[in-house]
């Protein structure tokens, strides 16, 4: 189902969705990826989805539904089976005696309604929806996580310690022989799988599994927050470890040292890979795995979070030939989807694009992406020398984490290459310094370095926050941390708020609990610095200035830090002023 491209953007421009400005850039990114001006719109950030959508059914005359936030009677739900939902993106939402409405992404999808019809034998009514819709839609399918392991327990009657396994762990003889059978043992297997397919579910980035005494609890980090997930018999640890290392390929008699590995497994249409660590602690292993999502496409610099002069700034950086960009951050903090980003701009036939990761995070199209192996030799330093054999343009470096790798990455973009790289440093202006531990010359590095990112994660808002103001205790306890003049004007300089606009009358936003954000945050979005390396900032390097001095002259240069543009964020509605701070500490 599409709509005429000149229909679309009249249709556009009438709603006030987009300018015209907006369009023509899509319509010129369109061309040069071969993309149609929906999707460039999509991919640019232009336009939701959602907003998509409702144009769609506006010219087509159906009805929009938004199943956000819906509690659909499971009995209707069910009209529709799962696989038949998920393949074909189609949600029962809502009947009477003779017809049911359904929710879809495609209403020309007359053999789907079709099938529908016999099996239910009522008058079927399509709606067009969007993907958020039917996602949360799809995930109400599924039972509670902890529902889900009650029944298996209950029905398959597991009793793990009937083998003994609990009493022979604790002694060290159990053999890998015995530990193989149990992690095929079908209660295990169903448990294992239960347990990734709901942290996927949850959107879950890590899951810890921990031995206690007289319990396994199940953790899932969800938006860089611990969550407790489940409590599991204490009986099922030993074959839940040994299933999780069957499926890692690790040692299965190896209780006393810790184990690092991976796997790969295809999740409802998705490729998702896993990389394991196991540690030994006093009652058990603990075992933690984080999920990686792999064919991750569609960030735009925008949707990171990036906005005003540091997205120009970046973009400078990224027509130059030679240099460094760095991202820098903690573990955790995004610098990777980053880079990705920006080699997915730099993606073009023209250029030849050569990786070293630890992991590869994100399979790339045209891209030449190398997995390191330490285990046998294939280390960063190693690998980024054979790849400035492979005449490549451009050259990203998963880390850079010691001296050699350093001392190659300056030496590649002295002759000739752009490369990209992170390095895990607390701000923009401690990359230097860093490198300088790392025994980089201070007249290198002023050489090489042209743009250095520091960013951080932030939780973002749900839908159903709420507008406020900050109170004078609240405006005081901010202006100790912060420099409340500057601020405000950084906000005026981005057009965020009025020119008479003041602390006292800035709105702000607060959290509000709801079903489907019990803490009232949803999902996550990046604060970020962009510091551009200036003449200024090079002298003051070649002569040994601390982190505190370059990051003030970086401001003085017009840098917005993170902690201010997380105050940025929290104005527009996208986080709160608690949440940066709570990220960023100062």
């Amino acid at each position: 189902m599409t709509i005429n491209e000149d229909r679309l953007k009249k249709l556009i421009l009438d709603a006030s969705l987009a300018s015209t400005a907006d369009i023509e850039t899509a319509e010129a990114y369109g061309r040069e990826k071969n993309m149609t001006l929906s999707d460039a719109l999509l991919s640019l950030g232009k336009m939701s989805e959602s907003d998509l959508a409702r144009l769609h059914a506006y010219a087509f005359g159906v009805p929009f539904v938004s199943l956000i936030g819906e509690k659909i009677p499971f009995e209707v739900l069910s009209m529709i089976p799962e696989p038949i939902a998920r393949s074909q993106n189609i949600i029962a939402y809502k009947k009477n005696a003779t017809e049911l409405e359904v929710a879809m992404l495609d209403i020309d999808d007359v053999s789907v309604l079709d099938s529908i019809k016999k099996k239910v034998a009522l008058k079927i009514l399509p709606r067009l929806t969007d993907t958020d819709s039917i996602k949360q839609a799809l995930a109400q399918y599924r039972k509670s996580l902890q529902a889900d392991f009650d029944v298996i327990l209950k029905k398959e009657n597991i009793a793990v310690d009937s083998l003994h396994i609990q009493k022979e762990a604790k002694e060290g003889d159990v053999s890998a022989k015995e530990l193989a059978a149990l992690a095929e043992d079908l209660p295990i297997v169903k448990i294992v799988d239960t347990l990734i397919s709901h942290a996927i579910l949850a959107g879950a980035s890590d899951v810890h599994i921990e031995p206690t005494e007289d319990a396994l609890i199940v953790r899932y980090r969800i938006d860089g927050i611990l969550h407790d997930a489940m409590s599991l018999p204490k009986e099922s640890a030993a074959g839940v470890v040994a299933r999780i290392k069957v499926l890692s390929n690790l040692k299965l008699d190896e209780k006393r040292l810790p184990q690092d590995g991976r796997f790969k497994m295809h999740n409802e249409g998705q490729s998702v890979s896993f990389r394991v660590s196991t540690l030994p602690t006093y009652f058990g292993e603990k075992t933690v795995f984080r999920i990686l999502i792999e064919n991750s496409k569609g960030y735009t610099l925008e949707s990171l979070g990036f906005h005003g002069d540091a997205l120009e700034r970046i973009h400078h950086a990224m027509r130059q030939k030679t240099g460094m960009i760095l991202a820098t951050g903690p573990t955790g903090s995004g610098k990777t989807t980053t880079l990705y980003t920006m080699l997915d701009m730099l993606n073009t036939p023209e250029v030849n694009i050569s990786t070293i990761e630890d992991p590869i995070e994100y399979q790339m199209a045209r891209i030449n992406q190398s997995q390191v192996k330490p285990e046998i030799g294939f280390s960063f330093a190693n690998g980024l020398r054979t790849l400035l054999r492979q005449d490549p343009d451009i050259v990203m470096v998963g880390e850079i984490r010691d001296e050699e790798t350093a001392s190659l990455a300056i030496n590649a973009s002295l002759t000739g290459h752009l490369v990209l790289s992170t390095i895990h440093t607390n701000s923009a202006a401690g990359a230097v310094p860093r490198m300088t531990d790392m025994g980089s010359e201070p007249f290198l590095i002023i050489s090489t370095v042209k743009t250095v990112i520091g960013q951080r994660l932030v939780r973002r808002l749900s839908d159903s926050k709420e507008k406020s103001v900050m109170t004078r205790t609240e405006i005081d306890a901010l202006g100790k941390i912060i420099d409340l003049a500057r601020m405000l004007e950084l906000l005026k300089k981005e057009n965020v708020i009025g020119p008479t606009a003041t602390w006292e009358n800035l709105p702000i936003y607060r959290p509000v609990q709801s079903e489907e954000a019990p803490d009232g945050y949803k999902g996550r979005v990046g604060i970020h610095e962009v510091m551009t390396v200036t003449t200024t900032l090079k002298e003051m390097i070649l002569k040994g200035a601390s982190e505190d001095a370059i990051q003030e002259q970086a401001k003085k240069e017009g840098m917005m830090t993170m902690l201010e543009d997380g105050i940025y964020l929290a104005v527009q509605g996208e986080t709160t002023i608690e949440e940066v701070l709570r990220v960023v500490s100062e």
